[in-house]
């Protein structure tokens, strides 16, 4: 357990329901709700936005909690994480690679952030997973 924060599992999971002239409804197994957009100009997330942000989440979060793991919590102050990626360009529904650049507020030295952003990586699950894909099986109901 770390300090000040405790861990609790969650439902997880996520539904999308789209009809044949509306537009692509999420929802998550506890109930929260987001529209997807399709239209590039159009404001709002697309899948590969929510990849992107699970990510950036994650790390956020990770980070704080690296901070509070490593006794430095009373110094965080906050931190930004900002994540972008390239498509594939052989494989069209592919994203080829992924940058997330993380900036800490607080009285840390670069080493200290350092240590910080290298404990949040390996805590982060959603990094996790994406170095390790996981097996994706998909089924017709």
């Amino acid at each position: 357990m770390t300090a000040g924060l405790r861990v609790r599992k969650r439902e997880t999971g996520a539904t999308a329901r789209l009809s044949q002239h509306g537009g692509v409804a999420m929802e998550s197994a506890t109930g929260g709700k987001i529209e997807l957009v399709t239209a590039a100009s159009a404001p709002g997330f697309n899948p590969v936005d929510l990849l992107y942000a699970s990510l950036s989440g994650c790390l956020a979060l990770s980070v704080r909690i690296a901070a509070s793991e490593l006794g430095w919590f009373s110094r965080f102050e906050s931190v930004e994480v900002t994540v972008s990626g390239r498509k594939a360009e052989a494989e069209f529904g592919r994203i080829e690679s992924m940058n997330a650049t993380i900036r800490i507020l607080g009285d840390f030295t670069p080493a200290h952030r350092h240590e910080i952003i290298g404990r949040a990586e390996r805590l982060c699950t959603i990094s996790n997973t994406l170095q390790q894909p996981p097996r994706i099986e998909v089924v017709a109901e």
